[in-house]
């Protein structure tokens, strides 16, 4: 008996539609054949999984959070899947049994309102409607009705921040697997075998930061999913909060369960769906939260624990900020506390600023410059940041900074950067002789603390900062999600309805779902 044929193919990138910054193509870092198969451990030959399939490498792209995906870029990339699809059927002399669709879930493309939705019927055209696909996806993604019906199995992340990733892309593609094996043992699969969906749309909207599963309600509404994947007739679950930095209409947090029983699943759909609106309310941030300038005086007091961290969110470019924003660093420079060189060490990470790098370069370590940072993409918080100070350390090659240079100015240990850069992990502050352990002070654009950081952090604050990732939802404008809303809108006309919308068995992913 063969094994059956999987191509892997999507796109993903968190993108902000209150960012300047736009995202092309290359910012995808574009991942081809062989290349996708060595990405994952889990398809490597000799795994499991990788021995289970013949697994076909099309194209993934996944980019760093920014701007809105410009559309000429999201068409060169949809129709290179869609020519390596082709040769991949071609190649085989025989269709594909299934698709791993490997996408985050809130990427905005220029004129589009339902990227990911648009990007798989374009790959059904292709592929075809009997080739059953298996969707894997980030927890802040968003799930139209019209994915979820073109899509076969649905699954997301379970933690935030998202510890699970690489457990949940095994699970698709288990999923898909168990899927493929259900047919009548002859060696194919019945096309018209597949599981229904129960989806339920939530008038929820909340950014990351509130719904953080390390903090309640969130920690028990996802303690919730895995028992109601594990019910008897159910084959998956999953909630979704939503991208609350976008403005569609798809914006706002989901349930999809998936099965074979009817009743078992759209009663589990409700389940979730029923937990997560009676906590809708109950939502707040995961850490203490203030302004910048409260949570520096909270930092420097004198009882204050080592090292301080403070998130400066609102340019996160994790969540979509341009993060040339320079509004934080000047603050924090501004700063008495920061103006004595022999002070507590206080590290910032970090501005783009490719002038200020390439002059730094050139001087070298020691050499005392003046350079200009920040502002390039996102200036609406100011202007460009012009700093002097000694430069401590130069770093090239790194695969998203290219080069990384820190300046010291007074007890302030700016990273600025020729690319943006997220700084998530010790030995991004290490490499460049820097000591986070021992410093005083570490501010990170960032939202929730990743958890390398939140181990190392003996105390944080979430600064509430301007940038195009702001957590003050109401005060950026947004005008095209379905009303009401949660938190935009504090009071409801009626109740929800929770009920689940069911994709029966039968229903063909080619078609348009029954409304």
């Amino acid at each position: 008996m063969p094994l059956p044929s999987i191509a892997v193919a999507g796109l993903a990138c968190e993108t902000s539609m209150f960012s300047p910054a736009r995202t092309l193509a290359p910012a995808f870092h574009p991942r081809r054949d062989r290349e996708i198969l060595r990405e994952y451990a889990f398809l490597q030959p000799g795994s499991p999984l990788g021995d289970a399939a013949d697994w076909h490498g099309a194209l993934i792209g996944h980019a760093l959070p920014g701007g809105v995906v410009v559309r000429e870029a999201f068409e060169q990339l949809a129709d290179e899947i869609l020519t390596r699809l082709t040769a991949i059927m071609a190649a085989t002399a025989a269709p594909l049994d299934g698709l791993w669709f490997d996408i985050h879930g809130a990427m905005c493309v220029e004129g589009l309102d339902d990227a990911e939705a648009e990007l798989l019927r374009r790959i059904r055209t292709v592929i075809g409607g009997d080739v059953l696909v298996s969707a894997s996806m980030d927890l802040h993604g968003n799930v139209s009705r019209e994915l979820a019906h073109q899509c076969d199995l649905l699954t997301a992340f379970r933690t935030a921040p998202h510890e699970d990733e690489d457990e949940t892309k095994q699970r698709a593609c288990r999923n898909l697997l168990a899927l493929l094996q259900a047919g009548d043992g002859g060696g194919r699969r019945d096309p018209r075998i597949r599981p229904c969906k129960a989806w339920i749309p939530l008038p929820i909207l909340l950014p990351g930061e509130q719904t953080s599963t390390r903090v309640e309600p969130a920690r028990s509404l996802y303690a919730l999913v895995p028992a109601v994947a594990a019910t008897e007739g159910v084959i998956d679950a999953a909630v979704w909060v939503g991208y609350a930095w976008a403005d569609e209409p798809r914006n706002r947090a989901a349930v999809v369960v998936t099965g074979w029983r009817q009743e078992a699943v759209a009663a589990g759909a409700q389940r979730l769906a029923q937990r997560f609106w009676a906590a809708h309310a109950q939502f707040r941030f995961v850490g203490p939260t203030g302004s910048l300038g409260e949570c520096l005086d909270v930092a420097w007091a004198a009882h204050a624990a080592r090292p301080f961290f403070i998130s400066d969110s609102g340019d996160n470019p994790t969540a979509g900020g341009a993060g040339d924003v320079p509004w934080g660093l000047a603050q924090l420079l501004a700063r008495p506390e920061g103006q004595r060189p022999q002070g507590p060490p206080v590290l910032y990470a970090s501005l783009p600023g490719p002038e200020a790098v390439r002059t730094m370069l050139a001087a070298g370590v020691g050499a005392t410059v003046t350079v200009t940072a920040g502002a390039a993409v996102d200036h609406r918080h100011g202007g460009p940041l012009t700093m002097t100070g000694r430069v401590h350390a130069l770093r090239q090659g790194d695969p998203d900074a290219v080069v990384e240079a820190v300046l010291q100015v007074g007890s302030v240990f700016a990273i600025l950067t020729q690319r943006r850069k997220p700084y998530h992990h010790e030995h991004d502050f290490t490499d460049l002789q820097l000591q986070p352990r021992t410093a005083a002070v570490v501010v990170v654009k960032i939202g929730y603390l990743e958890p390398e950081l939140f181990a190392l952090a003996a105390d944080w604050r979430l600064a509430l900062t301007p940038g195009g990732v702001d957590q003050d939802l109401p005060r950026l404008g947004h005008r095209r999600i379905r009303r009401p809303m949660w938190p935009f809108d504090q009071s409801f006309p009626e109740a929800p309805n929770l009920q689940a919308r069911m994709i029966p068995l039968s229903c063909d992913p080619l078609t348009g779902p029954d409304e």
